[in-house]
């Protein structure tokens, strides 16, 4: 098991606790919910018989002492109340608006009733209203002996207190503070552990490019001492060439190192010459079933480029692409333009890439060979995405299929200073 199965794991199993916590969370706070329901549903069964008991002392012919039902009525001040007849008619409300008028409640009324009735909308929707008989006088019989009454039904209905809403509403926004923690943590995180990735690929590339330049200006001192060595076959001669190629070759790399450790200077060059010369390098030196596909008359196209870096991009690409076909299959290459990019597609015929693994290649680090530190992809992505602002992924592949890798470059030119 490779470090980067072993970090989507870990990612994995942290979004698991993540859930678990708040889906433990929303349980618990649920319950809560459901017993201060309970609870706010007993309250107004209560403030129910006390408005029916105050409506039977009110039109009782005996006085008697309503203070107690009037204390028990008063006492609501956070469950929302609206009473309605058995027309409909709001006939009180209380809680609903903390800028109601109460020394005018019927005007109020009429004059807030739209508003009053959406609301009570918005409350038969909450929980079911509670209904009871009481106790009002008959205006239609007044005599000056008696106090007629008459039997009304009343429906009172209620909505959720201001603390029962927050604690419903507690775990959702509790959960999307966390969200915003964590992905301010994670970029945080992300930022710091790029800049530091970013300062170890600096100094590794200086130090490359820094080691790499004595040996080779031993190389080529000794090069040239060969060469003026008497040679009567050309054995000498030969061995000049062939190790000066070499050297050439290191000091190619010396400084492709050298260049990716500091801001590369861009400059206008044909991306179709660049991939064509480097094409044939590999070419030269890829196994004979192996053959490759490129269109010789596609035209000159001329971008801002790092030429020595582009060329390194190309040929990580190729050498993927060997290896993917263990020296047999085929590889095409393909460049395309539109007015905003230039595109180059390489394709092989190999084993493919899994669709899970699309990302993770360009990790470093990541490699499925025995040898090697795995960081050809990801220095193709460093140049291509940070120095020449384009985009480098696996356009498609599936197992044993084949990949296609494809390079976005921005279609535009270097400016040129007179």
């Amino acid at each position: 098991m490779d470090i980067y199965e072993q970090k989507w794991q870990w990612k994995f199993g942290l979004l698991i606790a993540a859930l678990l916590i708040t889906s433990a969370s929303l349980l618990y706070t649920n319950i809560l919910a459901r017993q201060l329901a309970k609870e706010e549903r007993r309250k107004m069964q209560v403030w129910a018989n006390a408005l029916k008991q105050m409506s039977k002392t009110l039109t009782s012919d005996v006085m008697g002492d309503d203070s107690f039902w009037l204390d028990i009525i008063k006492d609501n001040e956070t469950i929302p109340v609206i009473v309605t007849d058995e027309k409909g008619d709001i006939t009180s409300v209380r809680n609903v608006d903390k800028n109601k008028q109460d020394n005018n409640p019927r005007a109020w009324i009429q004059s807030n009733k739209d508003k009053l009735i959406g609301i009570l909308e918005d409350m038969k929707g909450q929980h079911e209203p509670i209904v009871i008989d009481i106790t009002v006088l008959d205006t239609t019989q007044l005599t000056t002996e008696t106090i007629p009454t008459v039997v009304a039904k009343q429906f009172i209905y209620y909505g959720d207190s201001s603390l029962l809403v927050q604690i419903k509403a507690y775990p959702y926004i509790q959960l999307v503070i966390t969200a915003i923690f964590l992905l301010v943590a994670y970029l945080l995180f992300s930022t710091a552990r790029r800049a530091e990735q970013n300062k170890v690929w600096l100094g590794m590339a200086k130090e490359t490019a820094h080691q790499l330049g004595t040996p080779l200006s031993s190389l080529m001192g000794w090069v040239e001492m060969l060469k003026t060595v008497q040679d009567p076959d050309g054995m000498n001669d030969m061995i000049a060439q062939e190790v000066g190629k070499d050297v050439e070759r290191l000091q190619l790399i010396a400084d492709r190192f050298s260049k990716i450790g500091s801001i590369p200077k861009l400059q206008n060059s044909d991306v179709v010459d660049e991939v064509r010369q480097t094409l044939y390098y590999v070419k030269r030196r890829a196994s004979s079933r192996v053959s490759f596909h490129f269109d010789e008359t596609t035209p000159p196209i001329t971008i801002a480029l790092s030429p020595v870096l582009f060329d390194w991009v190309i040929e990580n690409l190729l050498k993927n692409a060997l290896d993917a076909m263990d020296g047999k299959g085929e590889i095409r290459v393909a460049i395309a333009e539109d007015a905003n990019d230039v595109v180059i597609d390489v394709t092989d015929t190999g084993k493919g890439i899994p669709k899970s693994r699309f990302i993770t290649v360009f990790e470093p680090g990541y490699s499925t060979k025995k040898r090697g530190w795995g960081l050809g992809l990801s220095l193709s992505k460093r140049i291509i995405e940070t120095y020449h602002k384009g985009k480098i992924f696996v356009a498609h592949s599936s197992p044993n299929e084949g990949a296609t890798f494809r390079v976005i470059l921005p279609n535009k030119k270097v400016a040129e200073t007179t």
